[in-house]
C-alpha cells in the first residue's frame, strides 16, 4: 500500500465527496448527535478512564 503524500488525504476525501460519499448521505439522514449522550455514558470520556 503506498503511503498518501501532505495534501493525499484532503485529496481523497475532497474526490470522495464529489462522487457521493455514503457517510455524508448517511449524515444528510440521521442525527447522529442524538447518541452523543448514550456513546460519552457507555465510553466514560469523561472520567479519565
Amino acid at each position: 500500500m503506498r503511503q498518501a503524500g501532505l495534501f493525499g488525504l484532503s485529496d481523497h476525501l475532497k474526490r470522495l465527496s464529489a462522487h457521493g460519499d455514503p457517510l455524508e448521505e448517511l449524515g444528510r439522514i440521521i442525527d447522529f448527535e442524538a447518541f452523543r449522550p448514550v456513546l460519552v455514558a457507555a465510553l466514560a470520556y469523561g472520567d479519565g478512564s
